[in-house]
């Protein structure tokens, strides 16, 4: 492997998602799991689509729609206060309990950091925001900048121009099995947090390594010769 000079973050690796799901079953007891899950799937569904066909909307006004068709879906009663509260979970995230330190460690090892998602750059912001963790990103890289949600190789190049070096000094560190086949084929090496304990997809591209949290993120980049 390549020496590892900086690490681009998906939001959802830092940002712990499972509190939308406890906001989604308090507004509708039994069926906000089933309702957080098919959001989540239309959500991403919506970005891909809009990518290919060329229709870009940024990612709170997808994450709204994907909620209005869920909620008709499963014949959900979606007043303006629920949809407000549910929107609003998504600017209102904790940190996952290993990320603050483990992204402490990389920091003080030279490793430069990087923010690359699908978020808005105002729902990047307030999520680091709301974890605590300012001035640990270098940069809060918004797939907005390029009108391309990922896997594009759009959004994945936004880390070599703002860094500024090659794409296998960059490590990409995805949440999602999809986003990390995306960095894959896009060249990047590629390190899932697999946090979920999903099995990898089936598309003929593996991650480099793969591990249940941060920590394992910081043994992967140290031990690929990292900077510092």
């Amino acid at each position: 492997m390549p020496k590892i000079k900086a690490v681009a973050f998906d939001g959802f690796t830092t940002f712990d998602p499972r509190p939308i799901s406890a906001v989604a079953e308090e507004l509708f007891p039994t069926r906000g799991v089933e309702l957080s899950n098919l959001w989540r799937t239309r959500q991403f569904e919506y970005t891909w689509l809009r990518t290919l066909t060329g229709n870009y909307a940024d990612f709170w006004h997808v994450t709204e729609d994907a909620l209005v068709f869920a909620a008709k879906m499963l014949k959900l009663d979606l007043t303006n206060e629920k949809h407000h509260q549910l929107m609003r979970s998504f600017l209102r995230f904790r940190a996952w309990p290993d990320a603050p330190a483990a992204l402490k460690h990389l920091r003080a090892s030279g490793i430069r950091m990087v923010l690359l998602s699908n978020f808005t750059e105002t729902m990047l912001n307030a999520g680091v925001r709301s974890c605590g963790l300012q001035g640990i990103f270098e940069m809060h890289l918004s797939t907005d900048m390029v009108r391309a949600y990922k896997p594009d190789p759009r959004a994945y190049r936004m880390a070599i121009d703002g860094l500024k070096l090659q794409r296998e000094e960059i490590a990409f560190a995805a949440f999602g099995g999809w986003d990390a086949a995306g960095a894959k084929a896009f060249g990047f090496p590629t390190f899932w947090v697999n946090r979920m304990g999903l099995p990898a997809e089936e598309v003929g591209l593996a991650p480099d390594a793969i591990g249940a949290n941060l920590d394992d993120l910081v043994t992967f980049v140290m031990g690929c010769g990292a900077q510092g």
